[in-house]
C-alpha cells in the first residue's frame, strides 16, 4: 500500500482532463490541495506548472504532483490511465526541482518577488528592440545587449521556452542554468551561456521609457520593468513523481536526439 494516503485530485478545465477527473474521483475519497500527502494533476504541462505554483504556496515543502496528460504536449506528464493508481506511485520515481526566485524592480519604483519553475524571460513590449545589460554575480558581463529577449532556464525548463529559442538542453541535476538571449541583434555571435545553478544573474533595462520591456516567470507576468534579479531559491523545493518507464531524465537526455 502507498504511503500517500490523503490524495487531492486536480484537472485542467478542459473536457478531456474533466471527464477523466470525473472517472478517478469514484475511486476513494479525496482531500483539499493544502491536506494532500499527494496531488494527482490531470492535464498538460501549463496546468502542471499552475498547480506546482499552488503547492509553492503551501508553507514548507509542497506535496508531490503525479501528472497524467490529458492536454497536447505532455512533456512533464506521465501517461494517462484509469486503472492502476496505488500500484504506479508505489513505483514511482521522485525527481527534486529547485524554483528560480525572480526579483522585479519596475519603473515606478515597485518591487515584486514571483517563483518560477520553468523560465524567467524578458520580453520587448513594443516594436522597438530591448537593450539590457547582463551581470553575472554582480560583474557585468554583457554592457548593451540588442534583443527581442532574454529568458534564464533550469534544467527542469529547458526543454520548453529556451529549446524554441535555440538553447541548450540540460540534464537534471546537472546545477546547471541556461541563459538565453531571444533574437539577438547585438553582439551579434552571442548565443548565450551556460552558468552554475548558483550564479546570482542581472538584468537591466538601459532605456525603459523609449524600450520598455516585460518579465515573466513562467505564466506570471510584471510589465514596464527596470531590473530583475535571479537566483535558485534553495529554501523552496518541489517534488515531481514519475512512471520507471517514463521518467523526465531520460525524456530530457532523448530531446537532444529528436530532428
Amino acid at each position: 500500500m502507498t504511503g500517500y494516503v490523503r490524495r487531492a485530485l486536480v484537472a485542467s478545465p478542459t473536457a478531456a482532463a474533466q471527464a477523466a477527473a470525473a472517472e478517478l474521483a469514484e475511486l476513494g475519497e479525496w482531500v483539499p490541495l493544502d491536506r494532500a500527502d499527494v496531488v494527482i494533476a490531470l492535464g498538460g504541462d501549463g496546468f502542471l506548472l499552475q498547480t506546482l505554483h499552488a503547492a509553492l504556496e503551501r508553507p514548507g515543502a509542497g506535496p508531490p504532483v503525479f501528472g497524467m496528460n490529458l492536454g497536447t504536449v505532455g512533456f512533464l506528464m506521465n501517461e494517462w490511465r484509469y486503472h492502476g493508481l496505488d500500484t504506479r506511485l508505489e513505483r514511482a520515481r521522485p525527481f527534486r526541482v529547485t524554483p528560480l526566485s525572480m526579483t522585479v524592480t519596475t519603473v515606478d519604483g515597485r518591487t515584486r518577488t514571483l517563483p518560477a519553475i520553468n523560465e524567467v524571460s524578458l520580453l520587448r513590449e513594443t516594436r522597438q528592440t530591448a537593450s539590457i545589460e547582463v551581470t553575472v554575480n554582480d560583474r557585468v558581463v554583457l554592457p548593451q545587449l540588442a534583443c527581442d529577449g532574454i529568458l534564464v532556464a533550469t534544467p527542469a525548463g529547458s526543454t520548453a521556452y529556451n529549446l524554441s529559442a535555440n538553447g541548450p538542453i540540460l540534464p537534471l541535476g546537472s546545477a546547471l542554468l541556461a541563459l538565453t538571449p531571444i533574437s539577438p541583434f547585438r553582439p551579434r555571435r552571442w548565443r548565450g551561456a551556460i552558468l552554475p545553478d548558483k550564479a546570482r544573474i542581472g538584468l537591466r533595462i538601459l532605456d525603459p521609457a523609449k524600450r520598455p520591456v516585460s518579465a515573466v516567470a513562467d505564466q506570471r507576468e510584471v510589465r514596464d520593468i527596470a531590473e530583475v534579479r535571479i537566483e535558485m531559491d534553495r529554501a523552496r523545493e518541489l517534488t515531481l513523481l514519475f512512471d520507471p518507464e517514463h521518467a523526465l531524465d531520460d525524456r530530457i537526455t532523448m530531446e537532444q536526439f529528436i530532428a
